[in-house]
């Protein structure tokens, strides 16, 4: 638990990462704890997303779709 002292209290912005990361902060005034400070909502962990990766080579195995080379045709036919 990361702890401050009064002085400190002026660096907003490792106090401000600290409560963003999920962490109670402890304000200290001569090595004596006078209060927490509580982040206003719990930790929230990242969605976890979807392996595309595999998805895409499920759909699709190995073959390459030459999506270059069609773009390329189809600019070239319309102009």
């Amino acid at each position: 638990m990361p702890s401050v002292n009064l002085r400190q209290l002026r660096d907003t912005r490792q106090l401000l990462a600290w409560l963003e990361a999920g962490e109670v902060v402890v304000l200290k005034k001569r090595n004596r704890v006078v209060a927490r400070i509580v982040p206003e909502s719990p930790k929230i962990l990242p969605a976890e997303w979807p392996d595309f990766a595999a998805r895409l080579k499920q759909n699709y195995g190995d073959r390459m779709i030459p999506a270059v080379e069609i773009l390329i045709e189809e600019r070239n036919s319309r102009y």
